[in-house]
């Protein structure tokens, strides 16, 4: 396997098979050059070239200690998760690490606007995410805020799933924040984020979600749905008010049988 350029002193191109592809491993490019041949036992990981040419760019572009954070963080995550992460985003987790590192050595911290939200919905990612700032933190000495954990999260549930996308994800988590806080203001309420009703309802929320986008509902009795409704019927109307809301800013479609499993969850974090 020869080296056909050198990207940094742990990324080159090499020839394998007639085929281009980038080559991982500590000290790959450490006093190499064009033509020299590396040990394949070297090698941590291997990209084809021609569906990689954005990994080549990125890897110009950051620092190398960054790229390798970031494979630091999949790969734990891949032995938390027990499965293989999707090789799409990859590029975009590390161009974010990168992004996230640099602000926050030049003092600029972000907010995530979805943080209880995703400690909720995405709980094995956030402690991923938790790792890695700590990871962060102990090979480089940059401390990163909590938020950073969460982001992390997102591009690590998008990872689980082949060709996800963390726009649709962001959606998501976005509608079940704006639906919580529509519940908070209909019943001048407070919420206990550490209250099993307040997760439960979160989780149900993003489920419903996914649910109404494949067109696959809970079904429930009709008799039972008449009872609840009527015998909750403040909770209900909540719920009505959020199965509205969500079809006219969202084209979401929750169908009525939906609604009586939200209306107990509304029910519960009411009474209690």
């Amino acid at each position: 396997m020869k080296i056909r350029k050198i990207l940094n002193n742990n990324a080159v191109i090499v020839t394998d098979n007639n085929e281009e592809k980038i080559a991982i491993g500590s000290g790959l490019g450490f006093n190499k050059q064009k033509n020299d041949v590396i040990n394949a036992q070297k090698i941590e990981k291997l990209f084809v070239l021609r569906e990689n040419e954005k990994l080549q760019q990125l890897l110009l572009r950051i620092p190398e200690e960054h790229f390798i954070l970031s494979e630091d963080i999949i790969m734990h995550a891949e032995e938390q998760l027990g499965t293989e992460l999707s090789e799409h985003i990859r590029v975009q987790l590390a161009d974010h690490i990168s992004f996230a590192i640099e602000r926050e050595q030049n003092g600029i911290q972000l907010k995530n606007a979805l943080l209880r939200e995703i400690k909720v919905l995405y709980r094995q990612e956030f402690d991923i995410g938790l790792w890695a700032i700590e990871r962060i933190k102990n090979v480089i000495g940059v401390e990163m805020p909590v938020d950073e954990a969460a982001f992390i999260a997102l591009y690590v549930h998008t990872m689980k799933v082949q060709g996800g996308d963390i726009h649709e994800t962001v959606r998501q988590t976005t509608i079940v924040q704006t639906m919580v806080k529509r519940i908070k203001e209909y019943l001048n309420i407070r919420m206990d984020e550490a209250d099993i009703s307040y997760e439960r309802l979160v989780t149900h929320l993003q489920f419903a979600l996914t649910r109404a986008k494949h067109q696959n509902s809970h079904v429930m009795d009709r008799d039972m749905f008449e009872m609840i409704k009527h015998k909750y019927g403040v909770s209900y109307q909540c719920a009505r008010q959020l199965a509205e809301e969500a079809s006219r800013s969202y084209n979401i479609h929750l169908p009525e049988e939906e609604l009586g499993y939200i209306t107990l969850h509304i029910e519960r974090l009411r009474t209690h």
